[in-house]
């Protein structure tokens, strides 16, 4: 027996049945889960908003706005305190973040400064200084504005929760990102459009007088009175009207907001009521100033102005203005969840028609399981029992990460899809791993038992070495993304471990239990995976040719990538992305293009897909900021919106495209820093230069692919780059382990004898894991539908040349840089061993 104790195989068991139960409420519907008891898990993989539909919406809160608040306020409060203690003063202005002003008596400065000092000490956020001649300056520091832009963001995430809780729509996610964002996901949205409106929109609604002190006219021309303003009305052309600053009525006075449709017309009005205060207060307002003009002003517009004929006493004010159904019940939804402190920018934007991830969802399960299907057919096929064994563990492993991703919240994407069939060739190649080393213990000692016990232990080390690579890949993958590529990352980590334990403990445990049940002596009899058993191939032979050909496809690609580029997609440059289904009949690319060009700033692409019924349509970034990205987009939907459906609109602004472009090259530079650290620290520096050698190979050539075929690269692109890296070192390290190995064994053997040998012995292991992961992709590649195509393409590429690198880059490399064997021997180096010395014997050669 392979002697896992009684209590290991409790645990391991407690685990798979655990993970089962966490499993199983994804098989049930919501009404099945009800009848189940109190104590059953309920907890299911969550769908992203690429597969179940919705919106993903970043807002940036406009740092200018509280800027420009906090100056007004400060400005306003030297104003009051100067003249309440009769401090007289001229040139009040105030600039950015700098105010001046000058005391007209000198005497009076050092009272000024006293007077001044509860807005310019402590944690106020303001520095006072002073000048000559009674010149004064308040800075407004940038501390004070951060914690200004920290509490508008606090207050802003309340006023979302209220508008978005008012509307029918699913559960959504909204959370604080960074400083001055926030990122609201809303499943199921069929109109983003309004809630863009509903975010966008501050709703700071006032009811004021008009300044009749003197025309508007001379106002716009000269400088409007103290205490009043110039405001524009939302006509065309816009009307404008001198209006006092301080508000009769401003939001903070309604208790309650009503929205009263009127569906013959399809037109709307709005209701508020007053507070018991303001009813009062708002009473004496209107009675003494009967026959005056009153307007009201909705974000700094005027949207109605009326004369005031009489008292206003029951504190319930209809709200003048020519509204919409829908924009009366939306203005209603934001007067009751208050006013936005300061703008909020949509700087990115995700939508995907709801329903329309569905089919794309049906295609990547049906992935999955042909991808299972094709693998566990070709391990039965070479390992026979052991093959099914490891297909138990394949089916176990998939459970363990569905368990885990309900568990802790992972939600599944379409790359999550992806990540899941990439699983089921790394699960797989675990296994080969192991089975292989048994093989090789079993024609050592001829006792099947030792060589099971032998072969698990040794590849266990090499399994968790190879793993980890990729594990680092994937947790810098996740740090750096967001949305669905998160999505991939997150399932990838999870992965990474269900296929460490099922490899090393669950397969371990069945076959366990099948040599105690069946009583075999032998294993080769029913395993048919040695084909390569006996192979002499003169690798290191042609390594000067290999490496000529390497370096030359990379210095082309490089040249190409100067000189061409590769097509960029809007997570880097900036722009829009539309997806359109026309109502009726097929779309007219041409019709399309020709009408956008004459209505959208900037370059505008659209192509037709293969279904004839939709095209995708790219706008170019806007010049303008992310307010211009938005606008194009609305053009685009006035344009085509009676004809065509809108299945999918992605924006990215300026700010965050330069912030992805940023991110996305840290996290290659710091996937290879963590790489040559660790195989550094585990191997040799040599072993280290050859891995990040490899990489680099494998990274320039994956860039020349997208150069080639003119594949859009986004985000996407840069997941793919990234589990190319950790694919490519998972192969490599597995042939790096074995040089170790003989290079403890044979320190008088050529190094590039040596380095053959090792790369014959793993080549079984290394032709079955390449196609069975091959094949996995394939199947996704073939049935996942056209969305994720493009991404399985580049991990299919990548698999192939991440194979040919660590043979015949990664290996020469170490030729390269006169790797010393001695160094290996007892005494030298014993850093990073992986399960101990072999016993001794000629490589095969």
């Amino acid at each position: 027996m392979l002697h896992v104790s009684w209590w290991k195989t409790v645990l391991i068991w407690f685990a798979v049945l655990l993970s089962v139960l966490l499993a199983v409420p994804n098989l049930l519907s919501d009404q099945q889960l009800s009848s189940f008891p109190a104590w059953f898990a309920r907890s299911k993989v969550g769908l992203g908003l690429d597969l179940e539909g919705g919106s993903h919406i970043m807002l940036k809160i406009e740092r200018g706005d509280v800027v420009r608040d906090r100056l007004e306020t400060v400005v306003g409060d030297i104003s009051a305190r100067l003249r309440t203690v009769n401090i007289s003063y001229s040139g009040l202005t105030g600039t950015g973040q700098k105010i001046q002003l000058r005391i007209n008596d000198p005497a009076q400065v050092q009272a000024a400064v006293t007077a001044l000092k509860p807005i310019t000490s402590g944690k106020t956020g303001a520095v006072l200084s002073q000048g000559d001649n009674g010149a004064l300056t308040v800075d407004i520091t940038d501390a004070g504005i951060d914690e200004r832009v920290s509490a508008s963001m606090t207050r802003s995430l309340k006023v979302i929760r209220n508008r978005i809780a008012q509307l029918d729509v699913g559960e959504p996610l909204i959370r604080r990102q960074g400083a001055d964002r926030v990122v609201i996901q809303v499943p199921g949205l069929a109109d983003p459009q309004r809630l863009k409106n509903l975010l966008n929109q501050p709703a700071q609604l006032s009811f004021r007088l008009i300044d009749q002190s003197m025309p508007v006219q001379d106002a716009i021309n000269g400088r409007p009175p103290a205490g009043s303003e110039v405001l524009f009305s939302e006509d065309d052309p816009p009307v404008g009207y001198l209006v006092q600053k301080q508000p009769l009525l401003s939001n903070i006075d309604f208790a309650d907001a009503v929205a009263v449709s009127n569906t013959q017309n399809n037109n709307g009005n709005i209701s508020v009521k007053l507070t018991a205060e303001a009813t009062t207060r708002f009473a004496q307002t209107t009675a003494a100033n009967l026959g005056k003009n009153v307007v009201v002003v909705l974000d700094d517009q005027v949207i109605s102005a009326a004369a005031l004929k009489t008292a206003i006493t029951t504190g319930d004010i209809d709200i003048p203005g020519d509204f919409t159904a829908q924009g009366a019940q939306d203005l209603a939804v934001m007067l009751k969840s208050g006013p936005l402190p300061a703008t909020l920018t949509t700087v990115e934007e995700r939508t995907i028609k709801p329903g329309l991830g569905n089919e794309t969802m049906r295609s990547g399960i049906t992935a999955c399981i042909v991808a299972a299907i094709f693998v566990a057919a070709l391990m039965i096929g070479f390992y026979g029992l052991l093959g099914v064994a490891a297909t138990i563990a394949l089916v176990i492993n998939i459970i363990m990460v569905l368990a885990i991703m309900g568990l802790f919240g992972i939600t599944l994407t379409l790359p999550g899809i992806a990540a899941i069939v990439l699983i089921i060739g790394i699960a797989l190649d675990a296994n080969v791993l192991i089975y292989e080393r048994v093989r090789e213990e079993e024609k050592k000692t001829h006792l099947l038992v030792d060589a099971l016990r032998h072969g698990f232990n040794r590849a266990a080390a090499t399994v968790a070495d190879a793993n980890l690579t990729l594990l680092i890949v994937a947790a810098i993958l996740f740090y750096v993304s967001s949305g669905a590529v998160r999505g991939f990352a997150a399932t990838l980590i999870a992965g990474v471990f269900t296929t460490f334990f099922t490899a090393c403990f669950v397969t371990r445990s069945l076959v366990d239990a099948w040599i105690s049940h069946r009583k075999p002596r032998v294993l080769l009899a029913g395993v048919r995976s040695g084909i390569f058993d006996g192979a002499n191939i003169r690798f290191m032979g042609i390594r000067r040719y290999s490496f000529t050909v390497s370096a030359a496809l990379s210095v082309a690609t490089l040249l190409a990538f100067a000189t061409i580029g590769m097509h960029l997609g809007i997570d880097f440059t900036g722009g829009s992305i539309i997806e359109v289904r026309a109502k009726q009949g097929v779309v007219d690319p041409a019709n399309i293009q020709s009408r956008l060009q004459d209505v959208v700033p900037g370059d505008v692409q659209v192509e037709r897909l293969d279904d004839r019924l939709s095209a995708v349509i790219r706008v170019h970034a806007q010049q303008g900021g992310e307010n211009a990205e938005q606008s194009a987009v609305t053009l685009v939907r006035d344009e085509l919106g009676r004809e065509y459906d809108f299945s999918r609109v992605e924006v990215v602004g300026p700010a965050v495209s330069g912030e992805i472009s940023a991110t996305a090259s840290l996290a290659v530079l710091a996937a290879l820093a963590a790489i040559l650290i660790y195989i550094w620290l585990r191997f040799e520096w040599q072993f280290a230069v050859g891995a990040i050698v490899a990489t680099l190979h494998d990274v320039i050539l994956t860039l020349g692919l997208f150069v080639l075929t003119g594949m859009e690269f986004n985000m996407t692109g840069i997941a793919a780059l990234l589990t190319i890296v950790g694919y490519s070192l998972n192969d490599t390290v597995v042939v790096y382990d074995r040089m170790r190995e003989n290079l403890r064994r044979y320190s008088q053997m050529p190094l590039p004898i040596l380095i053959d040998a090792s790369i014959n012995q793993t080549l079984s292991r290394t032709v079955l894991t390449s196609a069975t992961t091959l094949l996995a992709l394939l199947a996704l590649c073939i049935f996942g539908g056209e969305v994720i195509r493009s991404f399985t393409f580049v991990l299919l590429f990548g698999v192939a040349v991440g194979t040919f690198s660590s043979i015949y880059i990664a290996a020469p490399v170490l030729i390269v840089f006169k790797l010393r064997p001695d160094r290996f021997q007892a005494g030298g180096e014993n850093k990073g061993q992986a399960g101990g010395d072999v016993q001794s014997g000629k490589p095969a050669v």
